[in-house]
């Protein structure tokens, strides 16, 4: 099939998509809420780092961010500490859990990917994306 790089684009996205919607569906998960916890695996933020590293993810709509963070908040597993957002140890217990599931997956996507084609691939949709938004400026 001879296509267009942007249908490419847009049948991956749709697939991966789909799929990790499938895998996190196992853990009880939303996309958001694992996003959400995989950013405070790494450490506390204030709401307002949350929002601008998620950003790309939730866009703009704060109702949308505002549920996903009720809802791990009433499930005990995000907290504040010092007007930061944590994970708590049931949190941290979730992410690892739906890591589990979600490495497993990422080894199914990339079956037959050599390391390098997978580096060569990444490098290549961060120029075209970068060059794509240069000329939007």
């Amino acid at each position: 099939m001879n296509k267009p790089i942007g249908y490419w684009i847009k049948r991956l996205d749709a697939a991966l998509e789909l799929q990790l919607d499938a895998t996190l569906a196992r853990v009880k998960l939303s996309r958001r809420q694992w996003q959400t916890l995989a950013t405070l695996a790494e450490g506390t933020v204030r709401p307002d780092e949350l929002d601008e590293i998620l950003r790309p993810f939730w866009g703009n709509d704060t109702r949308l961010r505002e549920r996903e963070l009720a809802s791990l908040v009433g499930r005990g597993m995000i907290t504040m500490i010092d007007d930061r957002l944590a994970l708590s140890e049931l949190g941290r217990e979730k992410y690892h859990e739906a890591l589990r599931y979600v490495e497993a997956a990422r080894q199914d996507l990339s079956m037959g990917i050599g390391i390098d084609e997978y580096a060569m691939a990444l490098s290549v949709l961060e120029r075209m994306s970068l060059n794509a938004e240069r000329l939007i400026r």
